[in-house]
């Protein structure tokens, strides 16, 4: 069975296990997916409020982009376990002669970069969504705000935990450009990320 598929409380069951999945990964893909499905809420609760019937076919909009970029998320949940899989699967090779240390070695340069890529595209995916997450907050339906406040903190949460992934993963990469180029990517996603989510909270701050 997929770990999307197992219940809330079986997939807390199975975090907690004695087990390296689902880990930090699959648990980031998820708060991004809680993440989402919190904007696309308060996105619906602004839908056919008189009050807010300027930004009304905006807000569809939202909760339609939410709702597919959930799926996507939901989906990276596996995509993660399975790519952990892979690593470990490349370590297991046999590395009696030269030939097999050698390729031993590939085998896991090839799937340490795409367990990097994997929660990179998480990390991506949802930092891509923080500027809708924000106007949300903004120019939606004011009762649900601290609702999408939750909703873009576990966003952080989200793209935070996936770039300390892929940072643990960098460290057994001896492609120098590859880490370089995805240090960058976590260096700045980082920043702008914290950014954001000391803007929506100030925002909601001053509302209460």
């Amino acid at each position: 069975m997929k770990l999307q598929d197992l219940t809330l409380k079986q997939f807390l069951e199975r975090t907690a296990a004695n087990e390296a999945v689902p880990g930090g990964g699959s648990s980031a893909a998820l708060s991004a997916a809680i993440a989402t499905a919190l904007t696309e809420m308060m996105a619906n609760l602004t839908i056919g409020k008189k009050k807010y019937a300027a930004v009304e076919e905006r807000m569809k909009q939202i909760a339609a982009e939410m709702s597919a970029n959930r799926a996507h998320l939901v989906n990276d949940i596996d995509r993660d376990a399975d790519a952990y899989r892979l690593v470990m699967d490349a370590y297991r090779q046999p590395k009696i002669t030269e030939e097999e240390i050698a390729l031993r070695d590939e085998k896991i340069e090839e799937a340490t970069k795409i367990a990097s890529l994997i929660p990179m595209e998480v990390a991506e995916r949802a930092f891509n969504l923080l500027d809708t997450m924000l106007e949300v907050l903004e120019t939606g339906n004011r009762n649900a705000a601290t609702d999408g406040l939750v909703g873009l903190m576990t966003c952080r949460t989200a793209i935070m935990g996936a770039l300390f992934n892929v940072r643990t993963n960098l460290g057994g990469i001896h492609d120098t450009a590859f880490v370089a180029e995805m240090r960058e990517k976590c260096d700045r996603m980082e920043k702008e990320t914290r950014d954001k989510e000391r803007q929506a909270i100030q925002f909601v701050k001053s509302m209460l």
